[in-house]
């Protein structure tokens, strides 16, 4: 598991929806945790993402050294503020909801994200990045690469593997064994029989893709 730093002071980047479940996450683990918020979007800041947590500054406000956590929902915005952030000395660091179901033997990546009723089985290998939203179910030895997200209730069968970026929808179904290719989505509520290629969205039951 990646270091934590749960005595230093957090920075959420993004202040969109994502940001408030990662924020409610922290603060239900570690409530007297510091976690300040900062966004890109001038409207957004000096609002408030939830009460009592205000969203101060952007991204150009980071110093070297600061911790911080990209929750922000799109894979490759996700991707490119994490490596930024990276380059200019930042630490970014993994969040997981004390809710989460993690095995002591999975390895989740620096600067992913673990939602409530999420459930991570031993041997599986979570990449850098990652988001594994509500009630996500990545079984015993998967392989998830770097900048994925599962989304809501989606379950990856015993080890499946995942290419970077790919979206999974939510209430979608790995079968055991599979392998998604780089960049491909997978439709909400599909279940994927298949191996699937990179760069293709797969939907239905069972997934097709065009």
């Amino acid at each position: 598991m990646p270091t934590e730093c749960p005595d230093s002071p957090l920075w959420l980047v993004g202040a969109g929806g994502h940001a408030r479940v990662v924020a409610d996450a922290v603060l239900c683990g570690s409530p007297s945790r510091t976690l300040g918020v900062r966004d890109d979007n001038a409207a957004r800041q000096g609002s408030s993402l939830l009460p009592g947590l205000p969203i101060s500054g952007g991204t150009a406000d980071v110093q070297p050294g600061e911790v911080c956590h990209v929750a922000i929902g799109d894979n490759a915005v996700r991707r490119r503020l994490t490596l930024a952030l990276l380059d200019r000395g930042a630490a970014v660091a993994s969040v997981m909801h004390p809710a989460a179901c993690v095995s002591a033997h999975a390895d989740i990546g620096e600067g992913s994200f673990v939602a409530a009723q999420a459930v991570v089985g031993p041997a599986a290998v979570v990449g850098r990045g990652v988001i594994l939203n509500h009630g996500a179910v990545i079984d015993h030895d998967c392989r998830v690469g770097d900048w994925c997200h599962v989304a809501p209730n989606a379950t990856l069968g015993g080890g499946v593997r995942l290419g970077e970026r790919v979206l999974v929808g939510a209430g979608a179904t790995i079968l055991p064994g599979l392998t998604i290719g780089d960049g491909a989505v997978i439709g909400a509520g599909a279940v994927v029989t298949t191996n699937i290629p990179d760069d293709v969205v797969a939907k239905g039951c069972p997934a097709r893709w065009k």
